[in-house]
């Protein structure tokens, strides 16, 4: 063996001065700025399409204000605004949706994934980095940037989306833009890259870690809107017909003399028994309600007050950051011990 060849031996009791914290962030921004430039081209371009649809928007709803809010002529240009500008607000909602998916999915699954696949892990932990200050600097800072701009993103949505809550005519529980506001579409955003980061240190591969990611992020998306969000708080009970806009109807059901009658509406044959002359061909939902009041039916409401907002936020947020934490401290543990 010449010495060329001969491995490079540290002397006795030497060893690698740990690189600074600094320069560590440094390297991660080296090697992650094309990501982190993909994750702001991203969110530019859609914050630049809510600006534009924005003012369009708060112009038109300005244009046709008018008071009292109850008024039949103000419930006809709100209907008219609703028809105008409802349908897009709403499948843009729904686009939007996917953001968080994909910047866990193309800016976390990667982040430790590429390198494991390739091998350059072990050069850079020969330079005095470590395993676990390596894998923290790629995820912390990395996580911190992504959820930032979630959270200003989140602003301008709400924004976009104000004047469907304006007059209480739109629920703010509703699916399509709850996680969009507030503390929400961070949360999301953070959770779904330490899904990412988790994926790729599992897999070790950056393409299957990309789909595993985008699978989980879905399949936790759906869980938490059809089951998880109702049961944050107990909801209230009223059997008051006329409950706000802004609130989130559970369950309705009908009792009469005290015993419970049936859920929803009733049958066509109970309909037709009960309100004959109820309306015409399709009778309104308010003369159907009228109809069995008459006849000593009494409607139950389970709801979520409009008020609560916030305190669903903090609860879905304060869930799913103490979830993040966890995913990348689980990620941190496997580098640790699976990552040689």
């Amino acid at each position: 063996m010449t010495a060329l060849t001969m491995p490079a031996r540290p002397e006795e009791g030497a060893r690698l001065r740990p690189v600074p914290w600094r320069r560590m962030t440094w390297v991660t921004w080296r090697q992650h700025r094309i990501a982190l430039a993909g994750v702001a081209a991203l969110l530019g371009a859609w914050a630049l399409y809510l600006w534009l649809g924005g003012l369009q928007i708060h112009h038109a709803y300005a244009a046709g204000a008018c008071r009292p809010a109850s008024s039949i002529a103000c419930g006809e240009i709100i209907t008219q605004f609703n028809y105008s500008y409802g349908d897009t607000a709403l499948h843009t909602a729904g686009l939007l949706h996917v953001v968080p998916a994909l910047i866990g999915a193309f800016s976390g699954a990667p982040v430790l994934a590429r390198e494991l696949e390739t091998g350059t892990f072990r050069y850079t932990w020969t330079q005095g980095f470590g395993r676990w200050r390596w894998a923290l600097a790629k995820l912390v800072p990395l996580a911190i940037a992504v959820a930032a701009a979630a959270g200003v993103f989140s602003l301008l949505f709400s924004w976009y989306y104000q004047p469907f809550f304006a007059d209480g005519q739109k629920t703010p529980f509703a699916p399509e833009v709850f996680d969009l506001r507030g503390v929400g579409f961070a949360a999301w955003t953070l959770a779904d890259f330490a899904i990412g980061a988790l994926a790729g240190m599992l897999i070790r591969r950056a393409v299957p870690a990309i789909a595993a990611t985008l699978a989980a992020c879905a399949a936790l998306a759906l869980a938490t809107g059809l089951h998880l969000r109702q049961h944050y708080m107990a909801p209230l009970l009223t059997s008051n017909p006329d409950l706000p806009g802004s609130a989130w109807i559970m369950t309705q059901w009908w009792t009469r003399d005290g015993k419970f009658a049936f859920y929803g509406f009733p049958s066509n044959s109970l309909l037709m028994q009960l309100c004959p002359n109820a309306g015409p061909y399709k009778p309104t939902r308010e003369a159907i309600t009228q109809c069995l009041v008459q006849h000593g039916y009494t409607q139950w409401t389970s709801y979520q007050p409009g008020s609560r907002f916030w305190s669903f936020q903090w609860v879905e947020g304060g869930w799913l950051l103490a979830l993040s934490l966890l995913l990348i401290a689980a990620t941190v543990w496997l580098v640790r011990r699976r990552a040689a």
